[in-house]
């Protein structure tokens, strides 16, 4: 296997490796699990393919476990900033295809700042989905380990579980996060949040992402924290995510249509070699 080549990026610490549709399909499943080994491989919190022969950019988002997720807001800025650096698109806003569905880009700064139109917050479990009754699931009481927890459930194309805390504790999430990810009631398990109200346009979150793990920043979890706590009335029409990898702006306008604006920075490009996968057999 020769000119197995991965750009790499990351948005606020969440990093991906972007490769075409043609170095993607010769790989197996198992070697995307290695490449995205952060000891025996190249290391990343996912990959993305880049879908390079259709009329709009198209992207495939794999986890870091082999599983396919169906939107990433980080994955979505970093993808617009390849496209930008690889000359496919220019300042003009472009649409991006994803299995979440179609989304809006801008390129800004350079390619420093990516907004993304992500789309409407959709509260109904069945869109997650999720084993709850009724059209919506506001502050579920959700006992976990000891915990009484309060989880709003929110897809913003892929599935949320957003739970309100009095303080944020990132330890907590660290211990609570694979457990609440992989409740029966989530089929396709879900991402998990942790959301400290600061004020009425600040909010503290911390992240599990499905398939991942603990992130210390993610697009669509930042918007569907924002989300979650607009819904129960928390917050206002702006708001500054705060992550430990940093800040989001989310913004919302008509009926939760969620707008996110943030950084993203370009780090290497990467030739595999092929040696990474000799004891896969």
């Amino acid at each position: 296997m020769n000119g197995l080549i991965f750009h790499r990026y990351h948005g606020l610490g969440n990093d991906y490796l972007v490769c075409q549709r043609s170095v993607a399909d010769r790989l197996t499943n198992q070697q995307i699990q290695r490449i995205c080994d952060r000891h025996y491989g190249l290391g990343s919190d996912g990959l993305l393919i880049d879908i390079d022969d259709l009329d709009i950019p198209t992207l495939r988002i794999i986890n870091p476990d082999g599983s396919e997720a169906e939107k990433s807001g980080n994955g979505l800025r970093i993808y617009a900033r390849y496209l930008f650096d690889t000359g496919r698109v220019a300042n003009l806003p472009f649409y991006v295809n994803t299995l979440g569905g179609r989304v809006r880009c801008e390129v800004k700064e350079d390619g420093h700042k990516i907004i993304v139109d992500m789309g409407q917050a959709n509260f109904t479990p069945s869109a997650l989905p999720a084993l709850v009754e009724g059209d919506e699931a506001l502050a579920l009481p959700l006992p976990i380990d000891g915990h009484k927890l309060n989880a709003t459930l929110v897809s913003m194309g892929n599935p949320h579980c957003v739970i309100q805390v009095k303080t944020l504790d990132l330890a907590l999430v660290k211990e609570l996060g694979g457990t609440i990810e992989t409740l029966p009631i989530f089929p396709k398990r879900t991402n998990v949040q942790f959301v400290e109200v600061q004020d009425r346009n600040n909010i503290r979150i911390g992240i599990w992402e499905r398939g991942a793990g603990y992130t210390l920043a993610s697009g669509s979890s930042s918007c569907a924290a924002a989300s979650a706590m607009r819904r129960l009335g928390l917050v206002d029409d702006k708001v500054t995510v705060h992550m430990p990898g940093g800040q989001l702006a989310i913004s919302f306008s008509g009926d939760f249509q969620v707008r996110m604006s943030g950084p993203v920075q370009k780090v290497s490009i990467s030739n595999l070699d092929e040696d990474c996968f000799f004891d896969l057999g």
